[in-house]
């Protein structure tokens, strides 16, 4: 059984900076962009992380199978102990072409349907957010200060939510919850940054009602619930990686307490 350890977050740390600064060296310059059969951006970034990663992660003392967004459709399901690595080489694709630095590379590692382990690094911001299971969640600065991260208390009455919100996919169900939810700011961010901005306390709430992919939540869902947050299904329950055939995620909301 795999151990959880300060070493291997470390070492899948460094994978994902490794990730990120390859793709600083395409986002410095011109890149070719390609379109997906779901009509959702590829570019040469997306591809040379993926590579990265899994090329990496295969080197680790014990190899476990890896989900990829980049997959070629290698993955054949969890291992024998229910784990495998979830990663989303480039999360923000349409944020990279539009270079506002709002994307992040993510590594998970999914043990029994949960995410024990996350890393997100956002090179662009020179920032990252890592988080273990029994270690906590953290903040890393640019100049690689560490600090323990929380999410913020609910707000007082009458003071109103700070609402973190997609930049590129609003909807009419997101508008009729954030009516329902009451007097709100809302904050709009790309990628997964979304999420980990509720970790460190600076939102307080990220409805989701449009869809995702499992490798768009994982890493993130780790360093909010190792930071005191909830990541909840529309019933409550927990978002689930226990069934990686079904990529999609249901409606989801991030949640501080």
């Amino acid at each position: 059984m795999t151990l959880v350890n300060q070493a291997l977050l470390n070492t899948v740390e460094h994978i994902a900076r490794r990730a990120g600064d390859a793709i600083m060296d395409i986002y410095a310059r011109d890149f070719s962009v390609e379109e997906k059969d779901d009509k959702s951006p590829l570019t040469e970034a997306d591809q040379a992380a993926h590579r990265l990663i899994t090329e990496a992660l295969a080197e680790l003392p014990e190899a476990m199978p890896v989900l990829s967004e980049e997959d070629d459709g290698t993955f054949g399901g969890a291992d024998a102990h229910q784990r495998y690595w979830l990663v989303d080489p480039l999360d923000g694709t349409k944020e990279f072409i539009k270079r506002n630095g709002e994307f992040t590379v993510n590594i998970a590692l999914i043990s029994q349907g949960r995410s024990v382990l996350g890393v997100v690094v956002a090179p662009a911001l020179h920032t990252a957010y890592v988080a273990a299971q029994g270690l906590g969640a953290y903040k890393v600065e640019a100049d690689g200060t560490r600090h323990r991260i929380h999410v913020a208390k609910k707000p007082a009455p009458g003071t109103p939510w700070r609402v973190v919100g997609s930049r590129s996919h609003p909807s009419p169900q997101l508008a009729a919850w954030l009516e329902k939810l009451g007097k709100h700011d809302m904050h709009p961010m790309g990628s997964s940054l979304k999420l980990c901005l509720v970790a460190e306390g600076k939102a307080d709430v990220y409805p989701r009602l449009g869809p995702t992919c499992l490798w768009d939540t994982g890493a993130a869902q780790a360093v909010v619930e190792q930071a005191g947050g909830r990541v909840e299904q529309r019933d409550g329950a927990p978002l689930c990686y226990a069934t990686p055939e079904q990529t999609l995620n249901p409606h989801f909301v991030v949640w501080g307490q």
